[in-house]
């Protein structure tokens, strides 16, 4: 099943590539100057960092294209989903190598989030997506102070296992297909993910695989929507892919080596930004 996933991604990847390079092509400028800006490929650098430690990409990258006004507002969705589905790939590659995770936990936990984000897209979409956002931000907000307590020793929380069987199995792909529908509302999968990961009694690194496979696997197809439609920066775009991946690679080395009590700090640090 490892290399059915991994089969899976590539041909994804190349689907995705070889459109991007036509689309390239086709946007070709005269003057030949296709090469992102220094800030193009720091801004994909720092975001894809922060999103292999589970902090997520798209919201510091779209603050800082706003804040600096370097994309027109109805381009910066396809130009991140663009720009940042190389270094998720890559990211769902390494993490799904070098973290022990029960396969069947993996495939399924996987497969149901994808399900949810395209089955639950049409119903998802319809509900009201402030009061979604409050709602989650204050239960990762509890989720996070019970996280705290958990690391000081006052209450029992997560574990080190690295799979799911049975009732568990069962609860965790109907979490994962909630958290693939809600992606549908801009409501970022990786926070709460780490915390069904961990209240399930799983290892926190886990969720890493999980999490970035599920995207690995949503973003290539909707980038390539994007890209049919012209509908993205091609420059940014560049300059995400090319600062990510090297970000990519020494943020998977930081996280693969952190123990267990630091991972579950690190949750911490990532639940509470994202409820904020």
């Amino acid at each position: 099943m490892r290399n059915i996933l991994f089969g899976v991604l590539v041909l994804f990847g190349i689907i995705y590539t070889v459109r991007w390079v036509q689309s390239a092509r086709a946007r070709a400028e005269p003057d030949g100057d296709w090469l992102p800006s220094v800030l193009q490929a720091t801004i994909g650098f720092v975001t894809n960092f922060f999103d292999t430690l589970g902090i997520g990409s798209f919201a510091p990258t779209t603050s800082w294209y706003k804040l600096q006004n370097l994309v027109p507002d109805e381009r910066i969705p396809g130009t991140m989903l663009v720009g940042h589905t190389g270094p998720v790939i890559v990211q769902a590659f390494i993490f799904i190598a070098i973290i022990k995770v029960d396969v069947l936990t993996l495939s399924s936990l996987i497969g149901s989030s994808v399900l949810g984000a395209w089955l639950g897209a049409g119903h998802v979409a319809r509900w009201p997506r402030r009061r979604i956002q409050m709602g989650m931000g204050i239960a990762l907000l509890l989720a996070g102070v019970t996280f705290v307590m958990a690391n000081l020793g006052f209450a029992p929380i997560g574990g080190e296992a690295i799979g799911l069987t049975g009732v568990a199995l069962g609860v965790g792909v109907a979490c994962f297909f909630l958290l693939g529908a809600l992606m549908t509302l801009g409501i970022g999968m990786y926070a709460p993910a780490m915390i069904v990961i961990s209240l399930l009694g799983l290892n926190p690194a886990v969720a890493f695989p999980i999490m970035m496979g599920a995207s690995a696997f949503l973003m290539p197809v909707a980038a390539i929507r994007f890209l049919s439609a012209n509908a993205y920066e091609y420059r940014p775009a560049l300059g995400l892919a090319l600062g990510g991946l090297p970000a990519v690679l020494i943020a998977v080395y930081i996280v693969g080596s952190l123990p267990l009590t630091t991972m579950r700090w690190l949750v911490v640090v990532v639940v509470s930004y994202a409820a904020l």
